[in-house]
């Protein structure tokens, strides 16, 4: 009889299909879990680490890369954009961060001034009769005026306000880029004072005036904001508000955002928001001498004279009027800005940073006299302008 031929083939039963997705959905699980816990431990190295050299205080500089400048008459700087403004009398030139020139203007002002906004700004002659428009580009526009300029201002779309002289009536003229009168202002000196600060919203919208009064022996600052929208056509000259305050000098107006500008008086702020009709929201009494202000879109700051003690007191405040930081200082700086959340002062070749924390970041020789000095791309690294050039340096103990 024949034998029959064995076979290695088991019948396997059927697959449940419910525990394979459950022991995938698992194993995904458990890839998914290990690489949320390396990434959340990456990101704490990571954030420790940036948080400790941030909250690091430096007393020295080290130079990364020097750019010699290749004029040699007197300049000034401002920055703008992704760049650095260079005028004097001669002309305007907007420069790259290494020192290079990207495109040159030349003109003749004898004394300029110059304001700057996001997307324009302006160079101008104080006392003359120049005004030049320019944005990234290049030049916009230029102004010629009636009267000696005293004050200008620029929104974003190069809209110019500007305060001109006259010893009895002084007017408050806005123009166009290109030179067009949108609306002229003969200022009453007997009824609203003289104009000591203006500043336009981004817009161009809104123009804030801040005006000085003595008439009669009586101190009184008043400030007036004028809408040139279809708000203000509703208005007589265009103005929506006026407030007084009696007994007290208000040197300074600016816009913060659309709808948010303060008033900066000798021993207080006033905040309005409004991006129509601005209305006072807030009054904050500071109850110290002001040395300097400084402000950004987020934050209103002060370097204020120490009552009890020697030296001074930096003070922030949020746009809203809360304080969030004060911090005692020493040393007297002439220049003081605030960059993102570090406040810069910088005096010749002396420097100081604080954060908005109130960590003194840095207090220091710069090793060159300091005309600008401009957060750049790295941690703790500034670009320092100076008369012979540009200058990258990092911060070190």
């Amino acid at each position: 009889m024949k034998q029959k031929r064995k076979t290695q083939l088991k019948l396997v039963p059927p697959l449940d299909l419910r525990a394979v997705k459950k022991k995938m959905r698992q194993h995904r699980l458990s890839v998914a879990g290990r690489w949320f816990t390396v990434i959340v431990l990456a990101a704490m190295i990571i954030g420790g680490t940036y948080l400790l050299i941030k909250n690091q205080s430096y007393t020295d500089v080290n130079i990364a890369a020097s750019y010699e400048r290749s004029t040699s008459d007197s300049n000034s700087y401002a920055v703008f954009a992704n760049g650095i403004v260079r005028y004097s009398r001669d002309g305007v030139v907007f420069l790259n961060k290494k020192n290079e020139e990207i495109w040159i203007q030349p003109c003749q002002i004898q004394n300029p001034i110059i304001d700057v906004n996001n997307e324009a700004f302006v160079v101008a002659d104080n006392g003359g009769n120049a005004i030049l428009v320019f944005t990234e580009e290049g030049l916009k526009g230029e102004i010629e005026t009636t009267l000696p300029i005293e004050k200008v201002t620029v929104s974003n779309q190069g809209i110019v306000s500007a305060v001109l002289k006259n010893e009895s009536t002084p007017q408050i003229v806005s123009y166009d880029a290109t030179g067009n009168i949108l609306v002229e202002h003969q200022v009453n000196l007997n009824n609203t004072g003289y104009p000591v600060a203006i500043d336009m919203s981004q817009d161009g919208t809104l123009l804030a005036v801040a005006y000085l009064s003595t008439k009669d022996g009586v101190l009184k600052s008043r400030v007036a904001y004028y809408n040139f929208g279809e708000t203000g056509q509703k208005h007589t000259d265009n103005q929506v508000s006026m407030e007084e305050f009696n007994k007290s000098i208000i040197p300074d107006v600016f816009f913060m955002d659309a709808s948010t500008s303060v008033a900066v008086g000798d021993g207080a702020f006033a905040i309005y928001e409004g991006a129509e009709i601005p209305k006072q929201k807030k009054v904050v009494q500071l109850n110290q001498e002001i040395r300097s202000e400084f402000h950004t879109d987020k934050y209103i700051g002060f370097i204020l004279v120490n009552q009890d003690k020697s030296g001074y007191e930096v003070r922030l405040y949020d746009k809203s009027g809360k304080q969030i930081m004060n911090r005692a200082i020493t040393g007297e700086y002439s220049h003081v800005k605030m960059v993102g959340d570090e406040i810069i002062m910088f005096d010749g070749t002396k420097g100081c940073i604080i954060s908005k924390e109130g960590v003194q970041r840095f207090r220091g020789d710069w090793q060159t006299e300091a005309l600008e000095v401009i957060p750049t791309a790295g941690i703790n690294r500034y670009l320092i302008v100076s008369s012979d050039g540009l200058r990258t340096v990092y911060l070190t103990k």
